[in-house]
Protein backbone atom coordinates (compact mmCIF):
# COMPACT_ATOMS: atom_id res chain seq x y z
CA UNK A 1 0.00 0.00 0.00
CA UNK A 2 1.15 3.36 -0.86
CA UNK A 3 1.56 5.92 1.31
CA UNK A 4 -0.76 9.42 1.31
CA UNK A 5 2.66 11.31 0.80
CA UNK A 6 4.22 8.60 -2.38
CA UNK A 7 0.29 8.74 -3.87
CA UNK A 8 -0.23 12.44 -3.98
CA UNK A 9 3.42 12.76 -5.70
CA UNK A 10 2.67 9.93 -8.14
CA UNK A 11 -0.71 11.65 -8.89
CA UNK A 12 1.35 15.30 -9.50
CA UNK A 13 3.53 13.40 -11.80
CA UNK A 14 -0.02 12.06 -13.85
CA UNK A 15 -0.67 15.27 -14.54
CA UNK A 16 2.62 16.58 -15.32
CA UNK A 17 2.99 13.82 -17.70
CA UNK A 18 -0.79 14.93 -19.15
CA UNK A 19 0.72 18.56 -19.19
CA UNK A 20 3.79 17.33 -21.42
CA UNK A 21 2.04 15.34 -23.64
CA UNK A 22 -0.67 18.51 -24.08
CA UNK A 23 2.27 20.73 -24.31
CA UNK A 24 4.06 18.36 -27.26
CA UNK A 25 0.62 18.58 -28.95
CA UNK A 26 0.37 22.12 -29.54
CA UNK A 27 4.11 22.21 -30.44
CA UNK A 28 3.42 19.70 -33.11
CA UNK A 29 0.49 21.60 -34.32
CA UNK A 30 2.43 24.99 -34.67
CA UNK A 31 5.11 23.63 -36.40
CA UNK A 32 2.83 22.05 -38.92
CA UNK A 33 1.46 25.60 -39.18
CA UNK A 34 5.00 26.93 -40.18
CA UNK A 35 5.51 24.22 -42.83
CA UNK A 36 7.97 22.26 -40.27
CA UNK A 37 6.81 19.25 -40.96
CA UNK A 38 9.81 17.18 -39.60
CA UNK A 39 9.17 19.05 -36.33
CA UNK A 40 5.87 18.21 -36.31
CA UNK A 41 5.93 14.50 -36.69
CA UNK A 42 8.35 14.44 -34.05
CA UNK A 43 6.79 16.33 -31.30
CA UNK A 44 3.62 14.34 -32.46
CA UNK A 45 5.18 11.24 -31.60
CA UNK A 46 6.56 12.60 -28.75
CA UNK A 47 3.16 13.90 -27.07
CA UNK A 48 2.37 10.27 -27.80
CA UNK A 49 4.99 9.13 -26.11
CA UNK A 50 4.16 11.26 -22.84
CA UNK A 51 0.49 10.21 -23.34
CA UNK A 52 2.08 6.63 -22.30
CA UNK A 53 4.28 7.91 -19.45
CA UNK A 54 0.80 9.11 -17.85
CA UNK A 55 -0.50 6.02 -18.89
CA UNK A 56 2.17 4.21 -17.26
CA UNK A 57 1.74 6.06 -13.84
CA UNK A 58 -2.27 5.48 -13.69
CA UNK A 59 -1.38 1.34 -14.18
CA UNK A 60 1.34 1.36 -11.26
CA UNK A 61 -1.66 3.72 -9.32
CA UNK A 62 -4.54 1.45 -10.01
CA UNK A 63 -2.39 -2.21 -9.17
CA UNK A 64 -1.43 -0.51 -5.64
CA UNK A 65 -5.37 0.18 -5.04
CA UNK A 66 -4.05 4.05 -4.71
CA UNK A 67 -6.61 6.93 -6.50
CA UNK A 68 -5.92 7.83 -9.31
CA UNK A 69 -6.69 11.77 -9.64
CA UNK A 70 -6.75 13.89 -12.62
CA UNK A 71 -6.97 17.22 -12.45
CA UNK A 72 -7.12 20.15 -14.92
CA UNK A 73 -4.13 21.21 -16.88
CA UNK A 74 -2.95 24.64 -18.00
CA UNK A 75 -2.96 25.38 -21.23
CA UNK A 76 0.36 25.02 -22.92
CA UNK A 77 1.47 28.23 -25.08
CA UNK A 78 0.35 28.23 -28.40
CA UNK A 79 2.90 30.31 -29.91
CA UNK A 80 6.31 30.36 -30.54
CA UNK A 81 9.14 33.08 -31.17
CA UNK A 82 11.16 30.64 -33.02
CA UNK A 83 12.12 26.70 -33.40
CA UNK A 84 15.06 27.54 -31.42
CA UNK A 85 13.09 29.41 -28.85
CA UNK A 86 10.55 26.71 -28.85
CA UNK A 87 13.36 23.89 -28.08
CA UNK A 88 14.80 25.54 -25.73
CA UNK A 89 11.47 25.73 -23.51
CA UNK A 90 11.23 21.88 -23.94
CA UNK A 91 14.67 21.30 -22.73
CA UNK A 92 13.69 23.46 -19.62
CA UNK A 93 10.26 21.71 -19.10
CA UNK A 94 12.45 17.84 -19.38
CA UNK A 95 14.79 19.30 -16.51
CA UNK A 96 12.07 20.52 -14.87
CA UNK A 97 9.90 16.18 -15.10
CA UNK A 98 13.53 15.53 -14.29
CA UNK A 99 13.63 17.27 -11.04
CA UNK A 100 10.55 15.70 -10.17
CA UNK A 101 11.12 12.39 -10.77
CA UNK A 102 13.93 12.43 -8.73
CA UNK A 103 11.75 13.98 -5.86
CA UNK A 104 9.72 10.85 -6.38
CA UNK A 105 12.74 8.50 -6.21
CA UNK A 106 14.36 10.60 -2.91
CA UNK A 107 10.40 9.82 -1.39
CA UNK A 108 10.10 6.12 -2.52
CA UNK A 109 14.41 5.43 -0.76
CA UNK A 110 13.29 7.70 2.48
CA UNK A 111 10.06 6.38 3.39
CA UNK A 112 11.35 3.56 2.27
CA UNK A 113 8.88 2.15 -0.56
CA UNK A 114 10.83 -0.58 -2.52
CA UNK A 115 8.51 -1.22 -5.20
CA UNK A 116 8.00 2.21 -6.10
CA UNK A 117 11.33 2.64 -6.04
CA UNK A 118 11.97 -0.20 -8.49
CA UNK A 119 9.25 1.36 -10.48
CA UNK A 120 10.54 4.57 -10.66
CA UNK A 121 14.04 3.48 -11.95
CA UNK A 122 12.62 3.14 -15.43
CA UNK A 123 10.99 6.93 -15.07
CA UNK A 124 14.95 7.99 -14.03
CA UNK A 125 16.60 6.70 -17.50
CA UNK A 126 13.51 7.88 -19.57
CA UNK A 127 14.37 11.54 -18.11
CA UNK A 128 18.36 10.61 -18.64
CA UNK A 129 17.53 9.96 -22.07
CA UNK A 130 14.86 12.80 -22.50
CA UNK A 131 17.44 15.87 -21.71
CA UNK A 132 19.95 14.03 -24.07
CA UNK A 133 17.92 13.48 -27.06
CA UNK A 134 16.49 18.03 -26.65
CA UNK A 135 20.26 18.98 -25.82
CA UNK A 136 21.30 17.31 -28.61
CA UNK A 137 18.73 18.75 -30.97
CA UNK A 138 19.83 22.16 -29.14
CA UNK A 139 22.97 21.31 -30.49
CA UNK A 140 21.96 20.62 -34.17
CA UNK A 141 20.15 23.96 -33.86
CA UNK A 142 23.60 25.75 -32.76
CA UNK A 143 25.58 23.89 -35.19
CA UNK A 144 23.50 24.43 -38.42
CA UNK A 145 21.47 27.49 -37.91
CA UNK A 146 18.20 28.53 -38.40
CA UNK A 147 19.05 31.14 -41.12
CA UNK A 148 18.55 30.63 -44.93
CA UNK A 149 18.13 27.17 -45.35
CA UNK A 150 19.00 26.26 -42.10
CA UNK A 151 15.58 25.88 -40.99
CA UNK A 152 15.14 23.04 -43.44
CA UNK A 153 17.68 20.89 -42.78
CA UNK A 154 16.79 21.47 -39.05
CA UNK A 155 13.67 20.24 -40.13
CA UNK A 156 14.59 17.47 -42.55
CA UNK A 157 17.04 16.11 -39.45
CA UNK A 158 14.60 16.48 -37.02
CA UNK A 159 11.89 14.54 -39.27
CA UNK A 160 14.71 11.70 -39.85
CA UNK A 161 14.92 11.25 -35.56
CA UNK A 162 11.35 10.69 -35.77
CA UNK A 163 11.01 8.18 -38.64
CA UNK A 164 14.10 6.72 -36.38
CA UNK A 165 12.02 6.73 -33.16
CA UNK A 166 9.47 4.76 -34.39
CA UNK A 167 11.68 2.16 -36.09
CA UNK A 168 13.37 1.70 -32.73
CA UNK A 169 10.62 1.72 -30.65
CA UNK A 170 8.94 -1.30 -33.04
CA UNK A 171 12.21 -2.99 -32.89
CA UNK A 172 12.51 -2.59 -29.26
CA UNK A 173 9.25 -3.89 -28.19
CA UNK A 174 8.10 -5.86 -31.11
CA UNK A 175 5.42 -3.66 -31.80
CA UNK A 176 4.12 0.08 -31.29
CA UNK A 177 2.18 0.17 -28.09
CA UNK A 178 4.30 0.51 -25.04
CA UNK A 179 5.94 4.13 -24.85
CA UNK A 180 9.36 4.11 -26.42
CA UNK A 181 12.67 5.05 -24.56
CA UNK A 182 13.19 8.12 -27.05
Amino acid sequence: MLSATMTDQLNHQINLEMYSSNLYLQMSSWCAYKGLDGCATFLKQHAQEEAGHMQRLIGYLQETGALVVLGGTTAPPTHFDSLLIMFEQIYEHETVVTKKINELVHTATTEPDYSTLQFLQWYVAEQHQEEFLFKSILDKISLIGTEGQGLFFIDREIGEMAARGSLESTAMTGDNTNPSPA
